[in-house]
């Protein structure tokens, strides 16, 4: 009985018996706790709300279906009684507390851990040098032979409405943990495909104005860079998740059977596309990359081509001027009345000479 309370306390979920927590909650449980919801399901169908500790011991003792607890961002304490009771593997316990890892799909006995990259999309009006454009998050999800453990960091990527579409689909949901485990990953997989489109948009904004003859110069390589290091957040969710999904889609895993591991090959087609996606927009931008920074130093080169053409004018007057600025007293036409206006005449066809041809040729 001891034991028991102890749960009772480090879970605190006995609440729930009476109150139902907001499932599209974006951050922390209303309740003030980690928990974000508990709930068993049977045949398929939603049998309610409770403790987890009841909830486990009901699906137990009838030796049917299986119960799923949700968490949002929870501390040690708050997860080492959730941990003790389902006898989760302390390495994976570890990462589920601390967030931030990379995509993987582990095994331990009869349970798998599996570790999620979310994206997100931030709107904005305008894309400038120190625009945020995708923001990442965790999903970490154990699944038992008669549990689902979410764990999720980061302020979006809720699976309330996840979990209510699922519960409009008993088909599915009785196909157990596996199936919620598939659910999370095509979600995730889809927004994924939903932020690379969103990104193209961006990217093909910043093409046009590259490519744009009243643009200013220069002023668009902060914001391909940007962009780039902002692709670069996206790709470090996507590319690491090919492996788990090649080995859900293909590997004898527990609870995973055929049936479902044709639904992850599905979820892994869709997860290859966004894939090649970010490659090619990589590419793409480094493309776009390259040609803003050629197109700087065509218009550098062009002020270089327009100032010498300036100084090649100015050097003939410059040479008449000072060859008649040296103080010698037997210079031609010297003391000659109209020799003034000649040498200025001489100067001013001889730069209208050269500036018609440097017009001619294209540098003025």
């Amino acid at each position: 009985m001891s034991m028991i309370s102890n749960l009772r306390k480090a879970v605190r979920f006995a609440h729930l018996r009476h109150r139902r927590v907001d499932l599209s909650h974006p951050g922390r449980s209303p309740l003030g706790s980690a928990v974000v919801n508990c709930v068993v399901y049977q045949e398929g169908l939603r049998q309610g709300d409770c403790a987890a500790y009841e909830a486990i011991a009901r699906v137990r003792k009838s030796g049917r279906g299986f119960v799923w607890i949700g968490l949002h961002e929870p501390s040690e304490a708050e997860f080492a009684g959730v941990a003790e009771l389902f006898g989760l593997h302390p390495l994976a316990v570890e990462d589920a507390v601390h967030g931030e890892q990379r995509p993987k799909l582990e095994r331990y006995g009869d349970t798998l851990f599996t570790i999620l990259r979310t994206v997100r999309y931030v709107d904005h009006d305008r894309l400038t040098a120190t625009s945020e454009i995708v923001e990442s998050g965790d999903i970490m999800v154990f699944t038992g032979a008669d549990f689902v453990i979410t764990v999720r960091h980061g302020g979006h990527g809720s699976l309330g409405p996840l979990r209510e579409g699922l519960e409009t689909v008993p088909d599915q949901l009785v196909k157990g943990p596996a199936a919620v485990l598939h659910a999370i990953t095509d979600h995730v997989v889809d927004q994924y495909l939903a932020v690379t489109a969103a990104v193209q948009r961006d990217i093909d904004e910043v093409e046009a104005d590259v490519f744009s003859d009243h643009r200013g110069r220069g002023t668009d390589a902060g914001r391909i860079y940007q962009l780039k290091r902002e692709l670069l957040e996206l790709k470090r969710a996507v590319a690491p998740l090919g492996r788990p999904l090649q080995s859900l889609s293909q590997d004898q895993l527990p609870g995973v059977d055929a049936d479902l591991r044709a639904y992850f090959r599905d979820a892994a087609d869709h997860l290859t596309r966004a894939t090649e996606q970010v490659t090619a927009f990589d590419d793409l931008l480094n493309s776009i990359l390259q040609a803003n920074i050629a197109q700087v130093t065509m218009a550098q080169n062009e002020d270089m081509r327009k100032i010498s053409a300036w100084v090649a004018i100015l050097a003939v007057p410059t040479m008449i001027c000072g060859l008649y600025g040296m103080n010698f007293e037997h210079m031609p036409e010297l003391r000659w009345t109209y020799g003034y206006p000649l040498a200025v005449g001489v100067m001013v066809v001889a730069c209208f000479v050269i500036h018609r041809g440097f017009r001619r040729n294209g540098w003025l």
